[in-house]
């Protein structure tokens, strides 16, 4: 078709690849004549197009293409308004649409109005049995997500595009879940932990520094991760968060996290900007603002899961067994981890 020129010539033009969809498509329709459903398929691509991509040996991710239906076409127009009007990040977009996907494969209806009582009873029976791509049963808590996503969907259907004869959101009653067990670390074990790097390296200085900033403060990995230099103010100690969709929040630093990150800091030869970066070696001779140094989260949470999985094995009295567990705890160290009233709120 015609169009498939203008849309190699758009992929291919660097100076359009920041806009979000959304300004892509009035960008194109100014240029060529084609109806929003069209143009939307040429930068969205219709769910049922996103499943085929998938992985055939997961039964989960498998679609039968004759599934673009009004169903299909809905939950796209979900999508764009999940990034042009919700400004949802990229993770979270990728995320719900991944759980559409396995929605429109179990509910076995091609219309949002078709769905009913028993059509979610029959979801909720087909979630039950249903296995993630390693074999194993579906959490309790993967199941409630995909719910909530269903129900945030038919919300959208009631509220924004004013659809009739839609099932009511509040009628999908989640599966019960038990109570999450926290586990607390002891203050003798919590500074065993802290204490298990080894300072003596620049990769140790660094480690120590993500592992006090972390549970001090209880900031998300990917806050964490995101961290700029600048965000320091060692004279007030605190430091700004940049947290969902881009907001900024200030977080006030322990004198254990201050301590290490001045030692980090000073350890560092760079002027890059991330806060936490990986190869210091050759990071010394980069230029700023030296994002591909920037450690990613899958490094950050390595970090904390190795010093965890030291700690397992030198004997605690807990069964811990990494990451998750360790970040049960993160913020609650209170008084007792020499942190001020501002570090404790």
């Amino acid at each position: 078709m015609h169009y498939v020129k203008y849309r190699k010539d758009v992929e291919n033009s660097s100076f359009l690849s920041p806009l979000p969809n959304f300004l892509f498509i009035q960008l194109f329709r100014k240029y060529v004549t084609l109806s929003t459903v069209e143009v939307r398929h040429i930068f969205c691509p219709p769910l049922s197009s996103f499943v085929r991509a998938q992985d055939d040996r997961n039964p989960l991710s498998h679609q039968s293409p004759s599934m673009e239906n009004a169903l299909s076409q809905a939950m796209d127009r979900y999508i764009v308004y999940l990034q042009a009007e919700e400004n949802k990040s990229p993770l979270t977009v990728a995320n719900y649409r991944r759980s559409l996907n396995l929605l429109l494969d179990l509910l076995g209806v091609s219309d949002a109005k078709n769905i009913d009582k028993t059509v979610i009873r029959t979801l909720k029976s087909k979630l039950h049995g249903a296995k993630a791509r390693s074999g194993k049963p579906l959490s309790i808590t993967t199941k409630n997500y995909h719910l909530t996503v269903l129900r945030a969907f038919l919300r959208y259907l009631l509220q924004d595009e004013e659809m009739d004869g839609i099932y009511a959101p509040d009628r999908i009653q989640r599966f019960k879940q038990e109570e999450r067990q926290v586990k607390v670390l002891r203050r003798e074990e919590l500074s065993r932990l802290l204490e298990s790097p080894d300072v003596s390296t620049r990769t140790g200085k660094r480690d120590k520094a993500i592992m006090e900033l972390f549970f001090s403060t209880g900031l998300r990995l990917a806050e964490l991760r995101s961290l700029n230099v600048r965000d320091l103010n060692f004279d007030t100690r605190e430091i700004s968060v940049r947290g969902k969709r881009g907001k900024i929040r200030v977080v006030f630093l322990s004198d254990r996290a201050v301590d290490s990150l001045r030692a980090y800091l000073e350890a560092r030869t760079d002027d890059l900007t991330p806060l936490f970066i990986r190869n210091m070696e050759k990071a010394q001779e980069t230029m700023p603002p030296g994002e591909e140094f920037r450690l990613s989260r899958i490094s950050i949470y390595n970090v904390v899961s190795a010093h965890a999985a030291a700690f397992l094995r030198d004997g605690s009295s807990e069964e811990w067994s990494g990451f998750k567990e360790c970040a049960g705890v993160t913020g609650a160290c209170g008084f007792e981890y020499d942190a001020d009233l501002h570090a404790c709120d």
